[in-house]
């Protein structure tokens, strides 16, 4: 999925109508798995000036990429985080956590080529899942408008009940937009 659907999803998952350290938090979490991601081909493309069809073709199934995206994206180290963040009754370490899990599950089946070994430590297997977020040769053109769709309900079920409040209303705007933005972009690039 799109990092701002992650985003939506985990802010209404563990951040409607929550203090604002644990809608940060979810934020962060819905977030923190992508987060190598941007900082490694952001540097790559951006700093060190590699065409992108290195960075996407080779850089990106490298050992050492693969070895950081399988820190972030385990099930195994995130889900010992929200254990721990229940066990210490910590709201938003279980709302950061949590999440985390919830962006996980979501890109668990919807990669087909381009997967994370999501149960490290245990195991570095990879699902190659039959259907891509982003792949029209493996069905985007029918799980991009379904992103779509669950992300905008996500947004509804945050913004409705606390309308009147600008901050919350900015955020979700600007999310909102961010994935608006995205997805065009991924059709034209891939």
């Amino acid at each position: 999925m799109n990092t701002p659907a992650h985003l939506l999803l985990g802010w209404a998952a563990f951040g409607r109508n929550a203090p604002r350290g644990v809608v940060l938090a979810a934020l962060a979490g819905g977030l923190l798995p992508d987060l190598s991601l941007y900082v490694l081909a952001g540097t790559s493309l951006f700093l060190l000036g590699i065409p992108p069809a290195t960075v996407f073709g080779e850089l990106y199934f490298s050992a050492t990429w693969q070895a950081i995206f399988a820190v972030d994206n385990s099930f195994v180290v995130w889900a010992i985080g929200l254990l721990c963040g229940l066990y210490l009754r910590k709201r938003w370490v279980v709302a950061l956590c949590g999440a985390a899990l919830i962006h996980l599950a979501m890109d668990f089946p919807l990669h087909h080529d381009d997967g994370r070994s999501h149960f490290w430590p245990i195991s570095r297997w990879i699902f190659e899942s039959p259907v891509s977020y982003w792949d029209r040769s493996h069905h985007a053109g029918i799980v991009a408008p379904l992103e779509g769709v669950l992300a905008s309900f996500c947004a509804l079920f945050i913004v409705l009940p606390d309308w009147r409040n600008w901050r919350t209303v900015c955020v979700f705007g600007l999310v909102l937009l961010e994935l608006i933005a995205v997805l065009p972009g991924f059709f034209i690039s891939f």
